[in-house]
């Protein structure tokens, strides 16, 4: 860009323009020589500040302003959206190192897993002084017990073997023989009686025939009449005839 002032002098600039956002000084090299023989010249350094103006000419600011800033997006604001990175940041790391001990305390390995009834003991033979941490009542086998208890309702099938008898000598006391006996009976489990109940003067219910305890009568009443068995049917047959042929044998009746 050339220009003249008054036809005596004139000023050239290679350099259209200045931009705030690439920097904020410039540095400018000013040849100035005339026209005249032999030419006259001399060079200085100009520098020139790029500053930022209203509608007045004003000065607002004359500071560098980065070319990547979007319209509208301030200093603040972008400290503010590195801030909320930084913030979720640390939300996440504090929830995995959460899950990692929630994990390790459900997966809890054996040394570390501590109860009022449960020792480890690595070494053989350990233990010998603990004598109080367990409950024996967990050893012990109710139903093994009621299996192998001895029932009194029935004969045991276990045969006990007989117990030998010790020599009874002539200066013994039969009294004292006969109790210690006694006693030895009754702590035997497996001697009679045994504890059961048997009913033998049921005759049973709905027989035609009648009642058989008039049978018992043959000692007392020798002259009663059996023929009316005959009439009971054929299982009586047998019966009918027993006391048919002892009345008819009779010798008191033999004329």
């Amino acid at each position: 860009m050339s220009c003249f002032v008054d036809n005596t002098a004139g000023i050239e600039t290679r350099r259209n323009g200045y931009s705030r956002r690439q920097q904020e000084l410039y540095f400018l090299p000013v040849v100035i020589e005339d026209s005249s023989y032999p030419v006259q010249s001399s060079t200085n350094t100009m520098t020139i500040r790029v500053c930022r103006c209203d509608s007045d000419g004003t000065i607002l600011s004359c500071n560098v302003e980065a070319i990547f800033l979007p319209v509208g997006l301030s200093t603040g604001a972008l400290i503010a959206i590195l801030l909320c990175i930084v913030i979720l940041l640390a939300i996440v790391v504090l929830y995995v190192a959460l899950r990692r001990q929630r994990k390790k305390d459900t997966l809890m390995t054996s040394k570390e897993d501590i109860r009022d009834n449960v020792i480890h003991y690595d070494d053989e033979g350990g233990g010998e002084e603990d004598t109080q941490a367990f409950d024996i009542g967990a050893l012990r086998n109710p139903t093994a017990v009621e299996e192998n208890k001895i029932r009194r309702d029935i004969k045991p099938d276990s045969l006990c073997l007989p117990r030998q008898r010790p020599p009874v000598e002539d200066s013994t006391d039969i009294r004292d023989f006969i109790h210690q006996r006694l006693q030895e009976h009754d702590l035997d489990p497996a001697a009679p009686p045994y504890d059961s109940l048997a009913t033998f003067a049921y005759e049973g219910a709905g027989s035609l025939a009648g009642s058989l305890s008039s049978i018992d009568s043959l000692a007392t009443d020798a002259d009663q009449d059996y023929d009316y068995l005959a009439d009971w049917g054929p299982r009586f047959k047998v019966l009918a005839d027993m006391f048919g042929e002892e009345e008819s044998y009779n010798p008191d009746k033999v004329t």
